[in-house]
């Protein structure tokens, strides 16, 4: 098999000195200030029937730092002011082609925290990264080589909200082929009492990640909310405690996602999953924290990437089809089916587990695909055709 041109981002922490948190620090905040600058200018074009485009905003950069009031944009590296409206322009792009909505401000205290530096604003050398205005390479903790061979087309840098450094270097990774075609496929049927039920019966436990740390995390917000609210060093230390938590948290649910996702796209060649809503499920506030740890959304997009990059086949079957209530022996459907019922006879006399029938008929249904085109849908932002009940049914008559 040919190998594909896979542009992958290698992340790794690294811990600057006091003179390079505070240049990245000013960095942060042009950035934004550019940013922000830009989208109320397009945004004031856009009330008057006008469009503003990144040429013109970048020549509008220049001026910007002619005046005295922006001086400062002239002393931190130009090359992220620039990304920043490139950034931009994307975000205007995606609006215009209604794939996303208008672009916002960017926030002092809620935004994420971030540079992005092209080839010319970084230089690497006998594995040193250093970024433009800086007289000495960052100490980058190496947690896993880059591919041999590789030159990173840019170098972003962030600090999350419990004041960990980050960098990301993109890159294109010669080591992602397709992977041996093999003649395993599986259905998927995501849950709460069980993260994941294949259809060959196995059932993945949930490790509630969010559930172990509820203690700890609440005691921290409760120290938070004590204290006054403003600058102060002392709520800025009770709230880095809180956010401290929250990163533990996403990293071992993102670790778990990433070995699980690994795991059943190295073992199968088609894997159908549900295509849930799950921006609608999480209304519901009796289970909104549930699913919320569950990170089903998550876990779909890391399934869908490895996917493509392995030459495997993801397919998400209709939302509502009926995989819970149809029996896998007979075809038989269920008038109902409350989420308390985990265990089911049909009038055929089989006997189901719930979430493991579901598991096998997802896997008929986007097995159907291949044969009579039913009704799922292999991206999830490409609409579907026709029901796969319908469609089954059809099959079904003489």
């Amino acid at each position: 098999m040919t190998a594909i041109q896979v542009k992958r981002a290698f992340k790794y922490r690294f811990y600057p000195t006091d003179a390079q948190a505070a240049e990245l620090s000013r960095t942060f905040g042009c950035v934004r200030k550019v940013y922000n600058m830009a989208l109320a200018v397009r945004t004031e074009a856009w009330a008057r029937q006008e469009r503003v485009n990144y040429n013109q905003t970048s020549a509008m950069l220049t001026e910007w730092k002619k005046t005295e009031e922006l001086a400062y944009l002239g002393e931190v590296s130009a090359v992220p002011l620039q990304q920043a409206l490139r950034h931009l322009q994307a975000a205007f792009a995606g609006f215009f082609g209604k794939r996303a909505k208008y672009p916002r401000f960017k926030s002092r205290k809620k935004s994420r925290r971030s540079a992005e530096y092209t080839t010319s604003g970084f230089r690497i050398r006998d594995g040193h990264l250093t970024l433009a205005k800086m007289d000495r390479p960052l100490d980058i903790v190496w947690s896993r080589p880059l591919p041999e061979g590789a030159s990173p087309s840019t170098v972003t840098v962030s600090q999350d909200s419990a004041g960990r450094w980050f960098v990301s270097m993109l890159c294109e990774d010669p080591g992602v082929r397709p992977l041996p075609a093999v003649d395993a496929a599986v259905g998927i049927d995501v849950g709460l009492d069980h993260l994941l039920t294949l259809s060959s019966g196995e059932k993945i436990a949930n490790p509630r990640h969010e559930r172990k740390d509820r203690a700890c995390l609440a005691r921290a917000q409760r120290e938070l909310s004590r204290k006054a609210k403003g600058d102060g060093a002392n709520r800025y230390k009770a709230r880095l405690k809180v956010a401290k938590i929250h990163a533990r948290i996403a990293d071992r649910r993102r670790d778990h996602l990433h070995k699980l996702t690994t795991r059943l796209v190295c073992e199968n060649q088609t894997l159908v999953i549900e295509d849930l809503t799950v921006r609608n499920m999480v209304k519901n506030r009796n289970l909104a924290r549930a699913i919320s740890d569950a990170a089903w959304s998550q876990f779909r997009s890391l399934l869908e990437y490895k996917a493509a990059w392995y030459g495997r086949e993801v397919i998400a079957v209709d939302r509502f089809f009926p995989s819970s209530r149809l029996c896998s022996a007979c075809g038989a459907l269920a008038e109902s089916m409350p989420l308390s019922v985990r265990i089911w006879t049909c009038a055929c006399g089989a006997t189901h587990d719930r979430d493991a029938n579901a598991a096998k008929n997802l896997l008929a249904a986007g097995l159907a695909v291949s044969v009579c085109g039913a009704g799922v849908r292999p991206q999830r932002r490409n609409p579907g055709g026709r029901s796969a009940t319908k469609q089954k049914t059809l099959q079904r008559e003489p």
